[in-house]
């Protein structure tokens, strides 16, 4: 089964449309949300420190959840901060319930991967080597973090989500987000900032994007309307 959409007719539509089309039947256009969402989601759980399959299948599950929750959507605050908020939770209870042991995430890159897009004065020829090079250092620098602060770094530079916005997903205050952002920031600028920016950092590629859009509406079309 594939669900293909173009960019156009994804961004066609706002989060509340697609929301109310969804729940009067319109199933078909929760499509737009996995599209539009997966990145996110994708940041958020390699930034906790699960491995690509298992930050795949966490989204999966996420957006499943907030298919099936979506009624008790309340917009008090963005669908994006309501769905990541989602994300976290269920990045919470999977390392708590299942005493998850975090692995090396260096490794657990496929070899001809590309989540992470190199910055675009290199070479073709160079591109392999400093791709590997790349995930191995930005990975491995992110994952020495403490999670909060971890966590906080990629809601805010990598998912883009406002200080309040942050403040609500991780349930602190905004006073707090600053702090734990500042301090994140100058733990890792002697190690990445000087050759990369954090716009390269855990990009989810569009092949991984189509599989877990094809698992989710897979499993839409099973549920009960």
């Amino acid at each position: 089964m594939a669900f293909l959409m173009s960019n156009k007719s994804v961004q066609q539509y706002s989060d509340a449309e697609v929301i109310r089309q969804v729940l009067t039947g319109n199933t078909a256009l929760f499509e737009i949300i996995i599209r539009r969402y997966n990145p996110y989601l994708y940041k958020v759980g390699r930034s906790y420190g699960f491995n690509h399959q298992d930050t795949e299948d966490l989204m999966q599950e996420t957006f499943i959840n907030s298919y099936v929750n979506l009624k008790q959507f309340a917009e008090r605050s963005s669908f994006k901060t309501w769905l990541i908020t989602i994300m976290l939770h269920q990045c919470y209870r999977k390392t708590h319930k299942f005493n998850y042991s975090k692995e090396q995430t260096a490794d657990l890159l496929p070899e001809n991967s590309s989540f992470m897009f190199l910055p675009t004065n290199h070479s073709n020829t160079d591109d392999a080597v400093l791709n590997k090079e790349f995930n191995k250092v930005v990975e491995a620098c992110l994952q020495q973090l403490p999670q909060e602060y971890r966590t906080t770094f990629a809601l805010r530079e990598l998912a883009g989500l406002s200080v309040a916005e942050t403040a609500e997903a991780m349930n602190t205050t905004p006073a707090n987000v600053k702090v734990r952002l500042n301090r994140a920031k100058a733990m890792l600028r002697k190690a990445i900032e000087k050759t990369y920016s954090t716009e390269d950092i855990y990009e989810f590629n569009l092949i991984y994007c189509d599989r877990i859009v094809d698992g989710v509406m897979k499993h839409i079309a099973t549920l009960k309307p």
